[in-house]
C-alpha cells in the first residue's frame, strides 16, 4: 500500500469571475482577470491553465528523461494552446502542447512526450475530459 502525501496546496481568493481578480493566500499571485478577446489589462483562465500545464508537463519530461538517462536540452520548450469552444449552449476546453526538443533524436523526444503525458498531474486530470494533442515539433 503507497502512503499519499500531499505536497502543496495552491489557495486562491477570486471575485467577478472572469472580469475580476485573483490572489493567492501567500500574495505571490495577485492578477487582474479579463474574459478572452476583451480589451481589459487582465489575463484569463485559459492561459493560466495553459501556463500551469505547461510549467508542469516540463518536470514531467524532466523526470522521465532521467529515468531515460537522457539530458534534457536546455532550450526545452513547451507551447501550450488551450481553446475555450461553445457548441450550442455547451462550453467545453480543448488543447494542444507543441513539445520542442531541440537536438534530441524525434523517436527519444516522442517517447519523452508520451512519458510526461502519463505522469504530468495536469493531463492527468484532463484524460478522458478534454481532447488533448501533443505534437513534437
Amino acid at each position: 500500500m503507497t502512503q499519499e502525501k500531499v505536497l502543496y496546496t495552491g489557495t486562491t481568493h477570486t471575485t467577478g469571475g472572469r472580469d475580476g481578480a485573483s490572489r493567492s493566500s501567500d500574495g505571490r499571485l495577485d492578477i487582474k482577470l479579463t474574459s478572452p478577446g476583451a480589451s481589459g489589462a487582465g489575463t484569463n483562465p485559459e492561459q493560466l491553465f495553459a501556463a500551469g500545464w505547461s510549467a508542469c508537463f516540463l518536470g514531467a519530461i524532466g523526470l522521465a528523461a532521467a529515468r531515460m538517462k537522457v539530458a534534457v536540452p536546455a532550450d526545452t520548450a513547451v507551447d501550450t494552446e488551450v481553446d475555450l469552444v461553445v457548441a450550442g449552449n455547451a462550453y467545453f476546453l480543448r488543447a494542444r502542447l507543441n513539445v520542442s526538443l531541440p537536438g534530441l533524436d524525434r523517436e527519444v523526444a516522442q517517447a519523452l512526450a508520451n512519458t510526461a503525458h502519463q505522469t504530468c498531474p495536469y493531463s492527468k486530470a484532463t484524460r478522458g475530459n478534454i481532447d488533448v494533442v501533443i505534437n513534437v515539433i
